[in-house]
């Protein structure tokens, strides 16, 4: 008597599974530091700041999410950062002074706000929850809260151990 083969239920089923370390955003990303637009990354001077400023090649900025910062302790005016986001403006996707978890984040809720989730219609869905890749916990719980108005069962998980989230 031969031995039944083993049959994988999980991908036999309707089970949708979103793993979000496929979905990361795929803007390009550069990081400004304004330090070096500083005399001795500690002064500004408006003259020279404004010069640097205008020396920068805004195609290098094309459709990518900037994340603006003074790696120094220097203290710098409102007015600084605002010109910068005014020179990159008609380049970059985002410009943004953040520390670089908020930035992370914006990334994830942008690209999250962007993707079309109409294929998980009516769908029963498991949003993977073991991930070898940073994620912000936000990140899951805003995709969360956009397919529930979608899919048919919303899960959070493993297919061999999850939890329940969401039933229409």
């Amino acid at each position: 008597m031969s031995p039944e083969p083993i049959i994988n239920r999980v991908a036999n089923s309707a089970l949708i599974n979103i793993d979000l370390a496929e979905h990361r955003p795929p803007s390009p990303v550069v990081h400004l530091d304004l330090a070096e637009f500083l005399e001795q990354g500690l002064i500004l001077r408006e003259t020279d700041f404004r010069a640097k400023l205008d020396g920068l090649d805004p195609t290098q900025y094309n459709k990518a999410y900037v994340r603006v910062f003074c790696s120094t302790e220097a203290i710098l005016p409102a007015w600084a950062y605002q010109l910068v986001a005014v020179k990159l403006s008609r380049s970059a996707k985002k410009v943004m002074v953040c520390n670089l978890e908020s930035f992370n984040l914006i990334l994830w809720l942008d690209h999250i706000a962007e993707l079309d989730l109409s294929l998980f219609q009516d769908g029963l869905v498991l949003l993977k929850g073991c991930s070898d890749q940073e994620i912000p916990q936000a990140a899951y719980t805003f995709l969360a809260q956009r397919l529930t108005a979608l899919v048919k069962k919303l899960m959070f998980g493993e297919a061999c151990s999850f939890v329940p989230l969401h039933k229409n």
